[in-house]
This record gives C-alpha cells, structure tokens and sequence, in this order.
C-alpha cells in the first residue's frame, strides 16, 4: 500500500456519512447492538478508539455487523497498528503521525487517517502523499475558523476534523470547503449506552446523518 492508496481508501470511507462516530466502548457485549444502531441511523464509519481494555474486541464485533465500516482510533504504535488489523479493522486513525506510526500502517495495508493540527504538519504529510487527514484536536486547534485558514494555502488536503465536534458546531465545518466529514462521540453517548436504549442512538445518528 502507497501512501495515496491510504488516502483513496480513507476518502472513500470518510464520504460515507458527514460523521464518523468516535466511540469509546468499555464492554464488548455492547458492540454489535451499537454498530448496528449507528448504521441503521446512516452512520456506517465506526471509529473504535483503543481507550479501553474492551477495545480490540469491540472491534471484533462491529466487524461483523452488516453495514458497518469499522476503524481502529488512537493508534500510537506499530503494535497497535497489528492488533488493529487482526481484529478486522478496515481503517485506523491516529491523533497525530510519525513515520513509524505511517509505516507500520502501510506495512498492514491499513489506511490510516492520520492527525494534523497545523499548517506545518498538514504540509509534512501531504509531502508524503496523505491527502485526506484528520484536524485534531480541532475546537481546542481553533476551530472552523482555523480549519478554513489552514486550507487556504493547502487546497490539496482534505481534513475530517475531531475534537470537541459537537451537533451544533458541526455544520460550520462542515460547511467549509476543506473538510470531508467529520468525527463526534455525542451520537453515541455513555448514558444511552450503558442503559442500552439503541433507539435512542439511532435517532441521534439519524440526526447527524442528515448534517
């Protein structure tokens, strides 16, 4: 896999649905009725971040769910990358990028949407041929406002911003010329999770769906 291989596959997944869900899931049990509400809801890239110990089994789950494109968030490390992959996940996200980190997921043909905060890392990246990447931490980088002037002088790059992305601040990145899509946990909130009222996400996924 080429580094524009990574980015084709990432565009084709970012431009599923305007959000991709950022979910931290703690029990596995959990995983599948969730994918599934996501999905039914019109959200289908399901971004699982390894925060809990639940993780790589949640991404085991999801894999199997119809519908569902599953990815592995808060890659850090190669071994990260390996276990992601084992799992069944089709894409990976990371918060920022290393050349490890990058080669470790064209190594594992797993297209990686790797994090840029700033014009300088932007450029880094695209030099090396990501043309799809992910803004973070996007409110607390500046926001829409500093998305738009990122892009500005970077017209190639195309980010999905994460971080503090919010139903009501999302259109307004939405809205800008240089965002794909864009990453939130509210579609999944613990709440409704942990009393397993997966109407309750659909609908909210419904909702974003429609952004």
């Amino acid at each position: 896999m080429t580094p524009n291989d990574s980015s084709a596959a990432c565009e084709k997944i970012c431009l599923l649905a305007p959000i991709v869900p950022v979910l931290v899931v703690e029990n596995a049990a959990d995983a599948a009725p969730l994918a599934r509400a996501l999905v039914a809801g019109g959200l289908p890239a399901l971004e699982v971040t390894l925060r809990t110990p639940a993780a790589l089994d949640v991404i085991r789950e999801m894999a199997t769910v119809e519908g569902g494109v599953v990815g592995a968030g808060t890659l850090l490390t190669p071994a990260d990358v390996k276990a992601a992959k084992a799992a069944g996940a089709q894409f990976g996200v990371s918060p920022g990028a290393t050349d490890i980190l990058l080669r470790a997921c064209l190594d594992e043909e797993l297209p990686l949407l790797a994090g840029a905060a700033t014009a300088t890392e932007a450029m880094r990246l695209l030099e090396k041929g990501y043309t799809i990447q992910k803004f973070f931490p996007a409110e607390a980088s500046g926001g829409a406002s500093a998305l738009k002037a990122i892009g500005a002088p970077l017209p190639q790059v195309r980010f999905c911003p994460t971080g503090g992305v919010t139903l009501q601040n999302a259109p307004d990145y939405l809205a800008l010329s240089n965002t794909i899509c864009a990453g939130g946990s509210w579609v999944a909130p613990k709440n409704l999770v942990a009393n397993g009222d997966w109407g309750g996400i659909e609908t909210l996924a419904r909702e974003a769906s429609q952004l």
